[in-house]
């Protein structure tokens, strides 16, 4: 501490939450498993024990926004996102959004979705960066958040099927 402050950056350090998880889809191709990621998909993702109202999906492709109201069993809260960046390569496509309008829990958040050639397999790769308001907020939603993403492995393994 200085002066009774705390340092420049220091309450960031404290409640930035990282979470990355891999998703591996057997004889797939990128180019095939990205053109699912659409609306139908997006609500599929949704975890069961919430209802989501999705207002708008335009898509994944810088500009495009995504708007819908979580709704808790005693509340609720309206989620939106901005895709603020794609792109693509031979063997990789990626799109990332960046929350606008979030539910009170989290102050923060970006998601980078990599769908990516791996030989003859596809990897899906959910990167996730979010902070809270503070530190015990972070550790609280850190779980849940981290399951609602593994929820999302066996319908991106689907996805080859679809």
């Amino acid at each position: 501490m200085v002066d009774g402050r705390r340092p420049k950056g220091f309450d960031e350090l404290l409640i930035l939450a990282s979470i990355k998880i891999t998703t591996r889809i057997n004889n797939a191709n990128h180019s095939i498993v990205y053109s699912k990621f659409n609306e139908s998909l997006f609500l599929k993702l949704a975890p069961p024990f919430l209802k989501v109202t999705l207002f708008k999906f335009d898509g994944c492709i810088k500009g495009d926004f995504v708007k819908l109201k979580l709704n808790f069993p005693f509340f609720s809260q309206i989620w939106e996102s901005e895709i603020v960046e794609n792109g693509e390569d031979n063997e990789s496509i990626w799109f990332i959004d960046k929350g606008s309008k979030l539910p009170f829990f989290i102050s923060k958040w970006q998601h980078h979705h990599l769908i990516k050639q791996d030989k003859n397999d596809v990897l899906i790769v959910d990167s996730i960066q979010f902070y809270s308001h503070n530190w015990f907020l972070t550790l609280l939603f850190y779980p849940i958040i981290y399951m609602q993403f593994l929820y999302r492995i066996p319908i991106y393994k689907s996805l080859k099927n679809l």
